[in-house]
């Protein structure tokens, strides 16, 4: 860089550190003029743009700087994660087949890689990374639980189980290790730690995430053990301690909700000719969508694919807002300005990379339920399944499952079941505004019908029925979703629910979802 250009990026850099977003948009785009192409300056201009919420501006600087192909470690892992913020999956794997060979990556470089590769359902192809940074050092925690968490998802748990097992030795004290621990499969001996959790959890400097994590570790190994009240008032310090890190209001639900169904319906775009079809499965996280989508995967014409942002992706750049998390109501607001038909045929591009000679593909975001209305107007071939399970079950489910921070209404008796309602009341809204879009399939029936069931689902989904939709254990295909463990299991139907034994403490619950 030139000492003019030295002093601008140097303004920028001191702009963007006091959030004056502005001035270093400004002051940037002066660096940019004097020598264009440079990836430091493009990701932090990527940055601000975001900052001022301008997606479009945002993912532009991303691709300016993917151009660039920077070569330094920290550019590089900066790089990666903002091409999957803007879900620029073909981008980033372009990218990445042009850098050095693994061997000569560094450790943190070979786990972002893998992390992103993870993130897009990629689970092979996270694997090689993470096993030359399992070469490169073989007792480094963040390893051994990455490696670990990606053998989860491949179904592979006795190699997980070992890594997780070395991960003890090395870190003790990391409660993310035994988190992971608790939720194997019983027949998968990887010791009892409730002592070592109960420690950590009652440590004087305890870390509320660190609680949060602990906790849901003691919960389920304490449930295994058939210790219903132990496991309970761990289950309820985990929660207190992960809604304390969480801004979530009940109130923004229900104003989503108003916003989605005041919306008019709307033009709906032409189906692209041979395009192909879509398979949307919805509902409430924890309600069997990760069952229905293995069951769907089975079928000769059919590619799962697992949990996408995609369609959101869309809208965001139709709408040039990056909205948290799958919808809100800027998105709702700025709706009518988005050309639908624009929408859909971008979708379905940025969908092709993962696709072979299948005319059916799965998207199994289960909070697409949000999206329906935008989904019928974008894609009018496509077909929504939506899973209908006990509230109660799905609450209970929902209430043991450490999440992310996409579901924060899932850590609270109350402010789940005010969700729920809320999810109904949109449910009941889609069904009414948009007839025959949308099949409703019952977990119940899916667990003790499978047959009838998926050959209903098929036909909804114009397919022919194929008994090997219901072989699950001929699947090999990664599953990066909180039901990564129990799909393994096969299909299921339980003749007493999971929260029977937790029927007193969850009295809040179901006296609100009444």
């Amino acid at each position: 860089m030139s000492s003019q250009t030295i002093g601008y990026w140097r303004t920028a850099q001191a702009q963007f550190q006091r959030q004056d977003w502005a001035g270093a948009r400004q002051t940037l785009r002066q660096v940019l003029a004097l020598e264009p192409g440079k990836p430091g300056p493009l990701l932090l201009l990527s940055y601000t743009e975001s900052y001022l919420d301008h997606y479009r501006g945002a993912r532009d600087a991303t691709m300016r700087a993917y151009a660039a192909r920077p070569q330094q470690a920290q550019m590089v892992m900066e790089l990666i994660s903002r091409l999957r913020t803007f879900n620029e999956a073909e981008a980033m794997l372009d990218y990445i087949g042009s850098l050095p060979p693994l061997a000569n990556m560094t450790i943190p470089v070979l786990l972002s890689i893998s992390a992103q590769m993870s993130y897009l359902n990629e689970q092979e192809r996270a694997l090689p990374y993470l096993e030359e940074a399992y070469r490169g050092d073989p007792d480094f925690p963040p390893t051994l639980l990455a490696r670990a968490q990606v053998l989860i998802y491949l179904g592979r748990f006795e190699e997980a189980n070992a890594d997780l097992q070395r991960c003890l030795r090395r870190a003790p004290e990391m409660p993310s290790t035994y988190w992971h621990l608790s939720r194997m499969p019983k027949d998968i001996d990887t010791g009892d730690h409730v002592d070592t959790l109960r420690r950590l959890i009652d440590a004087p400097s305890r870390d509320p995430e660190h609680v949060a994590i602990a906790g849901y570790a003691l919960h389920n190994e304490l449930d295994r053990r058939g210790d219903h009240a132990g496991a309970w008032e761990a289950l309820e310090r985990a929660c207190r301690a992960k809604r304390a890190l969480l801004d979530y209001r009940t109130e923004d639900t229900s104003e989503l909700v108003d916003a989605l169904v005041a919306m008019p319906a709307g033009e709906v775009a032409a189906s692209p000719e041979g395009a192909r079809t879509p398979i949307f499965i919805t509902g409430m996280h924890r309600s069997g969508t990760t069952l229905l989508e293995q069951l769907l995967d089975g079928h000769t014409e059919v590619k799962g694919v697992g949990e996408l942002y995609d369609f959101t992706t869309q809208m965001r750049l139709a709408t040039d807002h990056h909205c948290r998390g799958v919808i809100d109501a800027t998105i709702v607001e700025r709706a009518p300005m988005a050309d639908f038909a624009e929408v859909g045929r971008g979708y379905l591009a940025k969908m092709e990379w993962r696709l072979g000679r299948e005319r059916c593909f799965t998207d199994k975001l289960p909070s697409n339920f949000l999206n329906i209305g935008f989904i019928c107007r974008a894609l009018p071939q496509a077909k929504i399944l939506r899973m209908v399970r006990d509230p109660i079950e799905v609450g209970f489910s929902n209430l043991r499952e450490l999440f992310s921070e996409a579901n924060p209404y899932s850590y609270d008796q109350l402010e789940f079941a005010h969700f729920h309602r809320q999810y109904e009341r949109l449910m009941a809204h889609w069904h009414q505004a948009w007839p025959g879009r949308i099949l409703d399939v019952s977990y119940a029936e899916l667990t003790r019908e499978p047959e009838a069931t998926m050959r209903r689902v098929s036909a909804f989904c114009g397919l022919r029925f194929e008994p090997g939709m219901l072989e699950l254990q001929s699947r090999t295909r990664g599953v990066a979703t909180a039901s990564a463990v129990q799909v393994r299991q096969g299909i299921v139907a339980r003749g007493e629910p999971k929260w029977k034994p937790y029927e007193a403490w969850l009295q809040p619950m179901i006296e609100a979802l009444r």
